[in-house]
């Protein structure tokens, strides 16, 4: 999508769309709201709806950090208890390492 051929408040709703969205544990929505908005809340000159498109993508910046603060500090837990947690890791992966832990 061309955001130069939109107008500033169908750019507002939409940015508004995937902040919002974003709530529905879907934290990539975030990660493409800071993606496509950030030079047009940053770096255009300023108009109307610049705040309220400022203000989303921070919070979805917000957002997206605190996902991948969760998820690495999960995926490390997990990576590195696997082998103690016994049969409730094998059921909680995808594959099952064949092996001794």
């Amino acid at each position: 999508m061309n955001l130069e051929r939109v107008p500033n408040e169908e750019k507002l709703n939409l940015c508004r769309k995937y902040y919002l969205g974003g709530f529905a544990l879907l934290p990539f929505l975030w990660l493409v709201n800071v993606v496509w908005f950030f030079k047009e809340a940053f770096m255009k000159p300023a108009y109307t709806e610049q705040a309220l498109i400022k203000s989303y993508v921070k919070k979805s910046m917000l957002g997206v950090l605190f996902w991948v603060a969760i998820l690495t500090a999960w995926i490390t837990t997990f990576q590195h208890f696997r082998a103690q947690w016994g049969e409730v890791a094998d059921y909680l992966s995808f594959t099952i390492p064949l092996g001794i832990p």
